[in-house]
């Protein structure tokens, strides 16, 4: 049988590096910078700029087809995931990497077709690396193929983890205290890449062995789901159970007993979530 979604996959590869062509160009010359829900959530001309690149590159070669954008998302439209074909886009993960030129910038591209993840292509720009899977057929790094690593020792293991954009004193301090967990279960230690969508990629090529955040979005981990699938890892919410991409919580690990592991030591919290509808005001 044809794969129906393979043209769609080579353009998306196509244009994230075209996308990561503008991002390191953009890093030459200023990078004039913009605050979204707070002071450190950031938001630059290029991040918009590459999102309406990939939005009417896509148009043009597939009009039915429907966008999620973190830029769109931001500026009103809603994020209402359909059984229509769905690019979710990250035009730029790691933006704050990217304002202060820490070389971890990634364009992520998730593509799904019945809520259901069909493939997703993360470029880590700055590295020159280009992460892709397709549904059923593996994970690969320019080509290579993905594996996650076959540690099950969590005393053995570096975990990945981020803080957020969140300033809110409550929600910190689950935070820190969830990494305080961690670091005494022992483990090996606790890195962040500063990317959603690279710290995903760091499990599927089995550099660390889980990644765990609440308050990231669905566009930061769409395309990096699917990755560490297919790279062979699993993916959970933070209290157990299966991933809800758009319940802002995710963990990510290379066995399911090093996820539960990481699961006890979290303390969880439920940031509004990508799908609900507007608040009124």
């Amino acid at each position: 049988m044809a794969d129906l979604w393979q043209s769609a996959m080579d353009h998306a590869v196509a244009i994230a590096r075209k996308a990561g062509e503008v991002v390191r160009e953009a890093l030459r010359d200023d990078r004039k910078v913009m605050t979204k829900s707070s002071s450190v959530d950031l938001v630059t001309l290029t991040d918009q700029r590459v999102e309406q690149l990939i939005i009417q590159s896509v148009k043009e070669k597939f009009p039915t087809h429907r966008f999620i954008g973190e830029e769109s998302v931001a500026a009103g439209e809603a994020c209402d995931l359909t059984d229509s074909p769905t690019w979710i886009i990250d035009p730029i993960d790691g933006t704050t990497n990217f304002v202060h030129a820490f070389p971890f910038v990634a364009v992520s591209i998730g593509f799904f077709v019945n809520k259901q993840s069909e493939f997703g292509v993360v470029y880590s720009c700055l590295e020159d690396k280009m992460f892709t899977a397709r549904r059923g057929k593996g994970a690969f790094c320019n080509g290579e193929p993905l594996s996650v690593s076959d540690q099950e020792d969590i005393r053995q293991s570096i975990i990945a983890t981020e803080f957020g954009s969140s300033r809110d004193p409550e929600a910190v301090d689950k935070i820190f205290s969830s990494l305080r967990n961690v670091l005494c279960i022992p483990v090996h230690g606790v890195r962040g890449a500063g990317s959603a969508a690279v710290n995903m990629c760091l499990v599927a090529s089995g550099c660390v062995e889980a990644y765990y955040e609440i308050g990231i979005h669905v566009w930061d981990v769409a395309a990096g789901s699917l990755i560490v699938s297919e790279a062979g890892g699993v993916l959970m919410d933070v209290e157990g159970g299966a991933a809800d991409l758009m319940s802002r919580r995710i963990v990510a690990a290379n066995s399911r007993a090093i996820a539960e592991r990481i699961v006890k030591e979290i303390e969880s919290f439920s940031p509004p979530r990508d799908d609900a509808p507007p608040t009124k005001v």
